[in-house]
């Protein structure tokens, strides 16, 4: 019980400080005229599109509370009948509020930081450097704080206060989950769109056609590209990470309370909290790193983030109460943290511009764009290998260890996520620092603040480009151990023992479920490209049909670009994200539970191979462009430079809209299956 206060304590502190955070940005002055108007239209375009967002998901999410709360009301629990099924669809709600909340915090915070972030830059980049990291603090530890305060009311509401059962308040919980889930996967799917669609028509019109900067503003896509930088790297991201965190706390108590254990349904959250409590140290290791290498102090401040999680966790996990058992919690979930570790480095790796891969797409840049897309594309399907067998290694270690000392293996898959995602509120921090020193450089780059700064800004931005890489690792790996547990909560539930690949439903079941991921990734792409064409047509009519556009004389119609971006994202995110709802009900009902099981083992598979190929084989083309725009193999302007434009075009989709979606695509089928099968089992065909 005592733990339980603790993580709300932890919550408290984590929202508080950033609220500090937030104030510090806005005392910050935000510079010129110019740069207050350019970075006054990102703002509004950015809470446009989230207001709009939201009311387009409003029907969704009420349509989707009601079919809950009917279901669980007429099916599931006989004795508590209809304040069951209510509890599920308010938690339901609350989960889909989170996943909004934490979209919403984090752009606001970033539309805040970024031009302040430029403004910092004209004194240096150290001056600089605590303005963006602090605008991506605001975020990660709000929205981890938001996260690991609503599982732990709700849970210390329905058992110790409502006084139902371990098991009943952990199924309220996972309409929680499962609310956060589904929301983030339209926040993500939907802010990717919107993101790439900018950002690939601002490059192929503006850098490749007219050979024009890449944040001109004489380019009528620019602040549709810098809004899409807050919407998709920032809000959507967010919204992706909490749905993470918050299936892999669920999964970890699921399993928990079918052991009837109270200590291993509390252990989760008091894991959570102590990670979250070493994510604000290592904030403050990161302002006090920085000599003039962003991605060092970074770099630094993860480091020492997870040293601080791993002493607490020894600590903490000693003094739960397991008892001799506690080295079968212990080693699992350190093993989570190390493969989350490994995934990290990885991406490090094959992402950072200071790298061989990155180099050597760059140099294949130099004989055209074809050969830059089949070097960024072999070295990204390279690069899912060490975190394949990051994974595998954890996965195994996982069993085996807590199975030695006599704690349920599932348990022990469960908890080695929450190791891995525990300190992620510093993992956010990083990845929100990233879009706000991009949109810093295009604000410094509109406003004409001088090469000087534009270089500082530079700098920030690529070793953003580099952290974003990072999360989308993390946030995949994590996906991966989390969707393994809900996968065992799923068997559990439905009383499937094991699986017969022999049975031909079983077959088609993974057939169908290893086909999601690709079609998902594939709608996904499709979605941009048609809402890219539609914008790159109306660039090229600005600058045929406006008179003194080209010659700096005119100014844009920046809202129209906006305009198509918001519609297009808005249009197309439907599709692909009810595919991942209604398939797991339709598999289950036509064919069965263990049909339904060998589809969750099918998407787990293709999900985290495509996701991982795609988030590092575009973090690796971007970079390379980035490389090559550092004054490599003529620079900017260069035949090397137009091809490697191209292959980040195809990048873009790859590792902001398709790649980070795959990861919640998969957890919200898993969620799916673990909210409905336990009901739908009696009616399959």
């Amino acid at each position: 019980m005592i733990w339980l206060y603790v993580a709300l304590a932890v919550s408290f502190v984590s929202i508080g400080l950033a609220g500090y955070l937030y104030q510090y940005i806005i005392r910050q002055e935000s510079g010129t005229e110019k740069m207050k108007e350019i970075a006054g239209a990102i703002k509004e375009g950015a809470k446009a599109y989230l207001r709009r967002q939201n009311t387009t998901l409003l029907a969704f999410v009420l349509i989707m509370a009601l079919i809950l709360g009917a279901v669980y009301t007429l099916y599931h629990v006989e004795d508590r009948g209809i304040y069951f099924g209510a509890s599920m669809a308010i938690a339901y709600i609350l989960g889909s509020l989170s996943t909004t909340l934490a979209a919403y915090i984090g752009m606001l915070a970033a539309v805040e930081a970024n031009v302040r972030t430029a403004n910092a830059a004209r004194e240096g980049l150290r001056r600089a450097f605590p303005v963006a990291f602090y605008g991506g603090a605001v975020m990660g530890l709000s929205i981890i704080g938001f996260s690991l305060l609503g599982v732990s009311l709700l849970f210390y509401i329905y058992r110790f206060i409502l006084d139902w059962s371990y098991e009943e308040a952990v199924n309220v919980v996972l309409g929680f989950s499962f609310g956060a889930s589904a929301l983030a996967l339209f926040a993500k799917a939907g802010g990717g769109i919107y993101t790439k669609t900018a950002d690939i028509s601002a490059d192929l019109v503006g850098k490749v056609e007219l050979g024009i900067p890449e944040d001109d503003p004489r380019n009528p896509a620019v602040i549709a590209d810098n809004v899409g930088d807050n919407v998709g790297d920032v809000a959507g991201m967010g919204a992706d990470l909490t749905d993470s965190y918050i299936a892999s706390l669920i999964a970890a108590m699921i399993i928990g309370a079918e052991q009837g254990e109270s200590t291993l349904i509390m252990l989760p959250l008091m894991i959570a909290a102590v990670g979250l409590f070493a994510s604000i140290l290592g904030a403050f290791v990161v302002k006090a790193s920085i000599k003039g290498n962003p991605g060092a102090a970074l770099n630094r401040g993860s480091f020492s983030t997870w040293i601080i999680f791993a002493v607490l966790l020894l600590a903490t996990v000693y003094l739960s109460g397991l008892g001799e058992r506690w080295p079968g919690v212990f080693l699992p979930t350190a093993a989570g943290l190390i493969a989350g570790v490994v995934i990290g480095l990885t991406s490090d790796y094959f992402t950072s511009i200071d790298r061989a891969p990155a180099k050597k797409v760059a140099y294949a840049s130099t004989t055209g764009a074809a050969i830059n897309i089949l070097t960024g594309f072999s070295y990204g399907i390279v690069s899912i290998v060490p975190p394949i067998v990051g994974i595998c290694i954890a996965m195994l270690a996982a069993w085996s260890l807590s199975q030695m000392f006599n704690v349920n293996p599932f348990y022990g898959i469960a908890i080695s996520a929450v190791g891995m995602l525990a300190t992620v509120g510093m993992t956010i921090s990083a990845d929100a620092y990233g879009p706000i020193s991009d949109n810093a450089k295009g604000i410094a780059e509109q406003s004409g603040l001088g090469e000087e700064v534009i270089e500082i800004a530079d700098r920030l931005d690529a070793a953003g480009n580099t952290t974003k890489a990072i999360t989308k690792g993390f946030a995949i790996g994590a996906a991966a151990l989390t969707v393994l547990a809900l996968f065992a909560a799923y068997a559990h539930l439905v009383d499937i023992k094991w699986l017969d690949l022999m049975d031909p439903k079983v077959v088609a079941g993974v057939f169908l479920g290893g086909m999601m991921p690709p079609l998902l990734s594939a709608l996904l792409i499709l979605a941009v490209g048609k809402n890219a064409e539609r914008m790159i047509e109306e660039i090229r009519r600005q600058f045929r049909e406006i008179p003194g556009l080209i010659d700096g004389r005119s100014k844009p119609d920046y809202a129209r670009c906006v305009d198509i971006a918001t519609k297009g994202a808005l249009t197309e995110l439907i599709l692909p994200c009810l595919l991942a709802i209604v398939v797991p009900i339709l598999t289950i009902i036509f064919l069965g539970k263990e049909a339904l099981a060998g589809f969750l083992a099918g998407s787990i598979i293709t999900g985290i191979i495509f996701a991982l190929l795609m988030a590092n084989a575009g973090g690796l083309w971007d970079n390379a462009k980035k490389y090559i725009e550092a004054g490599a193999y003529g620079g900017k302007g260069s035949e090397a430079h137009k091809a490697a434009v191209i292959g980040d075009t195809v990048g873009d989709p790859f590792k902001d809209t398709a790649g980070p979606s795959l990861n919640t695509m998969i957890t919200v089928m898993s969620l799916v299956a673990e909210v409905f099968a336990p009901i739908l089992v009696g009616i399959s065909l």
